[in-house]
């Protein structure tokens, strides 16, 4: 059975992600290390560290993951960009492997006005230079495609695993952004030809993480707009099939929504996708 969590706060103290998570009933966990749209790199002390670790075990909270800064751009036209990027992500790979989490979800970046293979060439340059820095999974997260964004069609992220060649290269699946790159989940028929796209260009194995989030915006908007669940374009009934479709059936889903008083994910949110969830 799906494991239903959200991104929750670790402000003040890693530790606390694991408090609030209870307090909304969330089984897994996303949080950031550091401000997301910062460069800083949060220096964590071993105590904060060990704490963390000991929560995670008592609580039984997880898988757990961290989500990457908003200014990564591995696939920039500007080298400075790339590099500081390449670094920040060796920065949470390491927190990643100290901390006991997955690896680090992140967004590819955008190509800008270049070309799409060489911005994919790019690419899998820099994650092979990251990779070599940890043991940890490093999560590419589909992208809505907004501005010429890599990694909006499972073709992309296929090319990029591919090259890459190493199988610590994982892909986590934003429900709202696969909807705004044109991907139809809404009917059990779609949902398996999406499936079945997947595991032809990606591989099923791949495939570590869900961000379950409805969509204000329509299909093949590529516009990231995350919407609460049942309230978007996307719609209850769907995340009802997604949920119990056989290859979800052992990922955790991760909230990343408004939340039903605009404070982020809730506990309403997490009860509805739990409802959702087949008994039999």
């Amino acid at each position: 059975m799906p494991k239903i969590g959200a991104h929750v706060s670790a402000a003040v103290s890693l530790d606390l992600s694991f408090k609030r998570a209870e307090e909304i009933g969330a089984e897994c966990t996303q949080i950031f290390i550091s401000p997301p749209q910062q460069w800083a790199k949060t220096l964590h002390s071993e105590t904060e560290i060990q704490t963390y670790r000991e929560q995670a075990k008592k609580t039984r909270i997880g898988p757990n993951f961290i989500h990457g800064v908003y200014l990564i751009n591995l696939a920039s036209g500007k080298p400075e960009l790339v590099q500081k990027s390449i670094d920040w992500l060796i920065y949470s790979q390491e927190m990643a492997e100290k901390l006991g989490a997955e690896g680090t979800i992140f967004h590819i970046g955008s190509a800008g006005s270049r070309g799409q293979e060489e911005a994919i060439k790019q690419v899998i340059k820099a994650i092979s230079q990251i990779l070599e820095h940890s043991q940890t999974n490093l999560i590419l997260e589909t992208s809505a495609g907004a501005g010429n964004t890599i990694g909006d069609t499972f073709q992309e992220l296929g090319q990029i695993i591919k090259g890459v060649g190493e199988s610590r290269v994982k892909i986590c699946l934003d429900t709202q952004h696969i909807f705004a790159s044109g991907y139809d989940i809404r009917t059990k028929e779609g949902l398996d030809k999406v499936v079945g796209e997947f595991d032809k260009e990606i591989g099923l194995d791949k495939l570590v993480a869900v961000h379950a989030n409805d969509s204000k915006t329509e299909l093949g908007s590529h516009k990231d707009r995350h919407e609460n669940i049942g309230e978007g374009l996307i719609g209850k009934e769907a995340f009802r099939d997604i949920l119990n479709h056989p290859t979800f059936k052992d990922l955790p889903f991760i909230l990343e929504v408004p939340g039903f008083t605009n404070s982020g994910s809730d506990q309403d949110n997490i009860k509805i996708l739990k409802s959702l969830l087949s008994t039999s």
